[in-house]
């Protein structure tokens, strides 16, 4: 699906105090710009922000990076987050391509991956792009922490499968692993529901979530 362009998406973006404008000038300093210095988490194709922002106001001792490539999309994420009242200081957003955060972040940097219903590129050519693919863990193997782990949630089982089998042969391991997250009652006290979470659980579909570590 081709998404809309607002044209004022860009001039929202790069006035917004919200928004990491020289990115990879932070690499290995990231915790500096938060007014705390604490275990820094990302959201990798965050959308429109629902869940960070949501996880950012219940963890203010965790410091959060939200990544989303395109701007009319951020741009929602940055206007809600400047309507409230009661902003959060430990979050900020990114506007990038995820192929460049290795040039973004320093290696160890980062404590937490999240990727929450990410595009499938569902054409085998393009299985490079989606974001649990070997690719991209080489990718998160850079910047993760020792103990890192990467979260992935999808109602996209085919997507999930993929995901399994590539942390496999990438030789990743798998702490968690369900296939109907909304049915794992323990696991949902502490679920933060995306915008495609609250509409795919609606219409029935099976949540999928796996935690891997290297």
């Amino acid at each position: 699906m081709r998404l809309r362009n607002i044209p004022r998406a860009g001039e929202v973006i790069e006035k917004s105090s919200f928004v990491v404008h020289d990115p990879a000038m932070q690499r290995g300093h990231w915790r500096m710009l938060f007014a705390r210095e604490n275990p820094l988490h990302i959201e990798v194709g965050m959308g429109k922000g629902q869940f960070l922002t949501r996880l950012a106001a219940q963890n203010p001792n965790i410091n959060y990076v939200g990544i989303e490539r395109y701007t009319s999309v951020l741009l929602r994420a940055v206007e809600k987050l400047e309507a409230q009242e009661d902003r959060p200081e430990n979050l900020l957003f990114l506007c990038m391509d995820a192929r460049e955060l290795a040039e973004v972040f320093g290696p160890g940097e980062v404590d937490r991956i999240y990727l929450n219903f990410s595009d499938p590129w569902p054409k085998e050519r393009h299985a490079s792009r989606r974001l649990p693919s070997r690719q991209f863990l080489e990718r998160y193997d850079k910047i993760l922490a020792p103990n890192g782990e990467v979260e992935f949630k999808t109602d996209n089982r085919g997507l999930f499968d993929f995901a399994l089998e590539e942390a496999k042969e990438a030789g990743w391991k798998i702490r968690l692993c369900t296939y109907d997250l909304h049915r794992e009652e323990e696991l949902m006290r502490e679920n933060i529901m995306t915008e495609y979470e609250e509409k795919f659980s609606a219409k029935g579909n099976m949540i999928c979530k796996a935690v891997m570590y290297r």
